[in-house]
C-alpha cells in the first residue's frame, strides 16, 4: 500500500516523513496517475478543507478512487456541526474533567498529532477525540465556566501552525501511526466486505456474549468477509466499513443509534437499522402499531397525567408498567392495585410525558422468536427468575438474577406462535427481531418486539450452533450486494 500526504504547495511543507510521498493538491487533483491508484491511502494536510477548497475536493475525490482519505468528507463536515461537538463533550464530559482538573487557566487549547498528544495527562483524552474525528492533525478548543471545563469546538491544523519545537513529536506521531497502516494492510489479503461489529466492553448486559462475538468473527470469515470489533470511540471510522452489526444496547437517545443513522446515511447495511431502534425502543410506538394490525396483546392502555385517576378506577389489577424505553426488565414493575398503580405510575410519569400500562398474564416462561428478513431464525424459552414474575429480577445491588432459558428447532414451537411473531416483526421492517409472547389457554399474546435481541453462545445457538452466525453474515452480504446494485454504496 502506498500513502499520499497531500498539502497545497510541498515547498513549503515543513516536515520529512519516511515512506510517504508528498504531492501537491491540485497535481493529485489533475494527474491521471493518481485517478488509478489503488491500494492507497491519502492523508489530506491542507491549509483548509472548507466547502469547495482544495482541501475539501482533495477528501471528496479520494473517496470516489476509493483511497481511504483522512480525513473523510464526513469527518469534515462533523468537525463544523457545533451539534455533533457538543453531543461527543456530553459523552466525553467525564473524562474532560479529570484531564483538565486541576489546570487553573480559563482556556485550554488541545494539539492532537495523528491521535497522540504532547503531554501524557491529555492522551486519553486526545486518543478519544481523533477516534472521533480522524483528521490527522487536530486542535481542540476548550473553555471553563463555573469550574467545568466544555468543548467549544474542534478543528484541523495548518501545517503552517504547528510550532517548530513541535515538529520532531508530530514526525515520530505520523510514522507510527501510518506503519501501523501499512502493518494492518500486509496482514491479510483484502476481504470480499467489511464488517464492523459495535460492541461496549464494559456492558454488564450486553445482547451477545464474547465467544458468540467471536463466532460472528469467525463466520464472517467463513464468507470471505473481514469483521471488527469496533467501540463508540470508532464513530469518525464508520465510513470504513461495508455493514454495521450493533452488538450493544441500543436507545434512541445514546451513541448507538447515532452510529445507525450515520452508517444509514453513509450507506453501510446496518443491524439494527436506526428505524427499527426507533420503533422497537419505544412500547407506546409497539402499542398501537400493534392495535392497529390487529395482533394480539395482553390489554394496553396509554398512561398520562391527566388519566392516571379514571384508569385506576377502571382497570382490572394487576397490571405491568412500562416505561417506554424499557429494556431487560428494567423500568418495568408491577402495580397490584389502584393505590400502588397511581403511585409506581407517578414514579414512571416523571421520566417520560407517557407509559404503558398491560394486563399481568402470568405464565412460567415466555417465547422468544428470533425473526430475521422476516423468517423465524430460532425459538427459545426464557423462564422466569425464581420466586419472581419477570424473566430477570434486579437486586437492590445492581445485580440481576435470571430465569433459565432453552432452545428449541423452529420446527418444534407451536406454528401459531411462529406466525404471530413473524408477523409482528414485518411489521416493524426486516432487520433482526426478538419477539416475545406468550400462550394462555391455546391464545397466543405478543408482549413486545424487540430490535437488539440476544445471541449468546450456548443459549441461543443450541440448535443451529454455527448455522445460527453464518445466516446473519449471509445476510449483510445480501444487504450489501443489494445496496451496492443500487448504487447506494460505492467501492
Amino acid at each position: 500500500m502506498s500513502i499520499l500526504i497531500v498539502v497545497n504547495n510541498p515547498a513549503n511543507w515543513p516536515l520529512s516523513i519516511r515512506g510517504v510521498e508528498v504531492v501537491a493538491a491540485r497535481q493529485y487533483l489533475s494527474d491521471p496517475s493518481y485517478h488509478r491508484r489503488t491500494n492507497t491511502r491519502v492523508v489530506n494536510l491542507c491549509r483548509s478543507y472548507s466547502y469547495q477548497s482544495l482541501g475539501y475536493y482533495v477528501s471528496l475525490l479520494a473517496e470516489a478512487r476509493a483511497q481511504k482519505p483522512e480525513p473523510d468528507v464526513s469527518t469534515i463536515q462533523n468537525m463544523k456541526s457545533a451539534t455533533l461537538v457538543r453531543t461527543i463533550a456530553e459523552d466525553l464530559n467525564e473524562l474532560i474533567q479529570k484531564t483538565f482538573r486541576r489546570i487553573r487557566l480559563d482556556r485550554f487549547i488541545l494539539s492532537i498529532y495523528f491521535g497522540r498528544t504532547l503531554a501524557q495527562r491529555d492522551k486519553e483524552l486526545g486518543r478519544r477525540l481523533f477516534s472521533r474525528f480522524r483528521s490527522p492533525l487536530l486542535r481542540a478548543l476548550f473553555t471553563k465556566r463555573n469550574g467545568d471545563w466544555y468543548l467549544q469546538s474542534v478543528r484541523p491544523i495548518p501545517a503552517s501552525e504547528i510550532p517548530p519545537s513541535h515538529h520532531e513529536q508530530v514526525i515520530e506521531a505520523a510514522e507510527k501511526y501510518l506503519a501501523r497502516r501499512m502493518r494492518a494492510f500486509r496482514a491479510s489479503p483484502s476481504p470480499r466486505h467489511c464488517l464492523a461489529i459495535l460492541h461496549d466492553p464494559t456492558e454488564t448486559t450486553p445482547p451477545s456474549n464474547l465467544p458468540a462475538i467471536r463466532k460472528f468473527v469467525r463466520a464472517a470469515r467463513r464468507h470471505a468477509m473481514e469483521a471488527e470489533l469496533i467501540t463508540r470511540d470508532d464513530y469518525a471510522r464508520l465510513s470504513e466499513f461495508d455493514a454495521l452489526f450493533i452488538r450493544a444496547t441500543t436507545f434512541v437517545n445514546n451513541y448507538t443509534y447515532r452510529f445507525a443513522r450515520r452508517a444509514a446515511a453513509e450507506g453501510l447495511a446496518v443491524i439494527d437499522d436506526p428505524l427499527s431502534i426507533a420503533r422497537c425502543t419505544n412500547k407506546v410506538y409497539l402499542a398501537e402499531l400493534l392495535k392497529l394490525h390487529r395482533v394480539p396483546t395482553p390489554a394496553t392502555v396509554v398512561v398520562h397525567r391527566d388519566n392516571v385517576e379514571p384508569l385506576a378506577e377502571q382497570l382490572t389489577f394487576p397490571v405491568v408498567l412500562k416505561q417506554p424505553d424499557s429494556a431487560f426488565s428494567l423500568g418495568v414493575t408491577k402495580a397490584a392495585d389502584a393505590n400502588a398503580f397511581i403511585a409506581k405510575a407517578a414514579e414512571l410519569l416523571a421520566k417520560s410525558e407517557v407509559v404503558v400500562a398491560q394486563a399481568f398474564v402470568p405464565s412460567d416462561f415466555d417465547w422468544r422468536i428470533g425473526v430475521l428478513d422476516g423468517k423465524p431464525l430460532y425459538a427459545s424459552k426464557y423462564f422466569m427468575a425464581p420466586n419472581h414474575w419477570q424473566i430477570v429480577k434486579w437486586r437492590t445491588t445492581g445485580e440481576s438474577l435470571e430465569g433459565k432459558a432453552e432452545t428449541v428447532a423452529v420446527a418444534d414451537a407451536p406454528p401459531q406462535v411462529v406466525r404471530t411473531a413473524v408477523r409482528a416483526a414485518r411489521l416493524i421492517g426486516d432487520g433482526l427481531y426478538g419477539v416475545d409472547l406468550k400462550v394462555i389457554r391455546k391464545k397466543v399474546y405478543v408482549i413486545e418486539v424487540n430490535d437488539n435481541p440476544n445471541l449468546d453462545a450456548r443459549c441461543e445457538d443450541r440448535v443451529l450452533k454455527d448455522e445460527l452466525y453464518d445466516a446473519i453474515i449471509l445476510s449483510f452480504i445480501r444487504r450489501i450486494e443489494r445496496l451496492r446494485s443500487r448504487g447506494r454504496r460505492h467501492v
